[in-house]
């Protein structure tokens, strides 16, 4: 049997145009999506790479950090413990100082001088006592100025008087003392305190 076709030819041609024009928009819904979706993958991919990375660095840094406060702990230690070894080493000296101090002290008192009391301010220390006469003092002052832990004597008052029918001469006299050991370091005995404290 034969088959007629009575659609119009344009119509036809009409309906082939929007079934390829269907197809091809179709093909391009798709090709968008999977270009979209791929995209997203790979955004998520390096999102989360980064995050990765940024994760890394945090405890690296932290790691760092650990290290850097433990040697800033050891520096600490280390000023402590140099601040002691100072603290022991100026003690040391001024108890050698004393020593001889009080010696050289005793070795330059002349016969006839008696003394009253000795006080120290800094680096001066002031002797008060009784002199038989006026040429035991000088002969005191004399041997200050020979001394090598004494310097710079100097008569501050003499004060003659009689005494059992005696007379007898009341001095005040300075001179600079060579033994005298630095003073500690406030700072560094309190560094040594902090120290020990933490120690204990």
């Amino acid at each position: 049997m034969t088959k007629i076709n009575l659609l119009d030819w344009r119509t036809q041609r009409k309906l082939w145009r929007l079934e390829r024009f269907r197809n091809a928009l179709g093909l391009g819904i798709f090709a968008a999506a999977a270009i979209v979706a791929l995209g997203y993958f790979m955004m998520t991919g390096s999102i989360n790479q980064q995050v990765d990375r940024n994760e890394y660095l945090k405890q690296q840094i932290a790691e760092i950090d650990q290290k850097i406060k433990e040697i800033e702990d050891l520096e600490q230690t280390k000023k402590n413990l140099l601040a002691r070894m100072r603290v022991i080493e100026e003690l040391q000296g001024s108890r050698s100082a004393t020593v001889h101090f009080f010696d050289e002290l005793v070795n330059t008192i002349p016969d006839g001088i008696t003394l009253n009391s000795i006080k120290q301010t800094g680096d001066t220390v002031t002797i008060e006592g009784v002199a038989e006469s006026n040429g035991r003092i000088s002969s005191y002052i004399k041997k200050f100025e020979d001394s090598p832990w004494f310097a710079e004597p100097k008569l501050v008052v003499i004060k003659t008087s009689e005494k059992n029918r005696q007379r007898e001469g009341q001095f005040t006299l300075q001179v600079k003392n060579l033994t005298k050991a630095e003073k500690p370091d406030p700072a560094a005995l309190d560094a040594a305190a902090v120290s020990a404290g933490g120690k204990q």
